[in-house]
């Protein structure tokens, strides 16, 4: 694939900008300037240098972010930055959205991808791909609580119960809870429905990835690729 066609399709811009990029020496390969937009390269295990950054080549993105709290998931935030003012341009420009929502409030791992059948795979129900809160309660938990999420509780928009796909007390007000749906303010509702109140909200695990232990609040990371059972 010519270089320009590989910067154009990273977000880097308009091929001219990418052209232009390489005419201003800002890229590089293996430590070598580049100076032809339309030099080939093979994509597979293609690592470019750009402005001084590694940037891996990935045909489709999907990135894990540590979601701060103050930030919405929306490219048109209403009251809070959008989470994708933690991006880098060029995973702006080229389209990633988040895979599910998290609250303005709720922290934790935050996926974004430009690949929208991943996307419907990750998000829809009947893949049952789990998702791990870490839940802060304003009153202390018991087995009586726990026990009535993992039965089922009934929230107001439907008749039908939502279980919690594993529960566990940690601590005297805090909750573990793994869900494989992705109901609006679910967690909050689910807890409510119990007699009790979320004060604190974490995902810590979507589906086999976990946040890593050296990712900040605020930063991202490349994800090489998905391969969760499809279930």
């Amino acid at each position: 694939m010519k270089l320009s066609q590989i910067l154009f399709s990273q977000g880097f811009g308009t091929r001219r900008v990418c052209a232009g990029m390489v005419y201003a020496g800002l890229v590089s390969h293996q430590g070598r300037e580049l100076d032809d937009p339309d030099e080939d390269f093979a994509t597979d295990g293609l690592v470019l240098h750009v402005e001084g950054r590694a940037w891996p080549y990935h045909a489709k993105a999907l990135v894990l972010l540590h979601k701060p709290a103050g930030y919405e998931c929306s490219q048109k935030p209403k009251h809070h930055p959008s989470v994708m003012t933690l991006l880098p341009p060029p995973l702006r420009e080229r389209g990633v959205q988040p895979i599910g929502r998290l609250d303005e409030d709720t922290t934790g791992l935050l996926l974004l991808t430009d690949d929208g059948t991943l996307i419907h795979r990750l998000t829809s129900p009947k893949h049952h791909v789990p998702k791990v809160y870490e839940v802060g309660c304003k009153h202390p938990v018991d087995a009586t609580q726990v026990q009535r999420l993992l039965d089922g509780v009934v929230l107001d928009d439907d008749p039908a119960p939502v279980r919690a796909a594993a529960c566990e007390a940690v601590g005297e007000t805090g909750l573990r809870l793994t869900l494989t749906e992705g109901k609006y303010h679910q967690v909050k509702r689910m807890v409510a429905a119990v007699s009790n109140r979320v004060e604190t909200l974490h995902r810590s695990r979507f589906g086999h990835l976990e946040i890593p232990a050296d990712l900040k609040p605020g930063q991202w990371i490349w994800v090489p690729g998905w391969n969760e059972p499809a279930g």
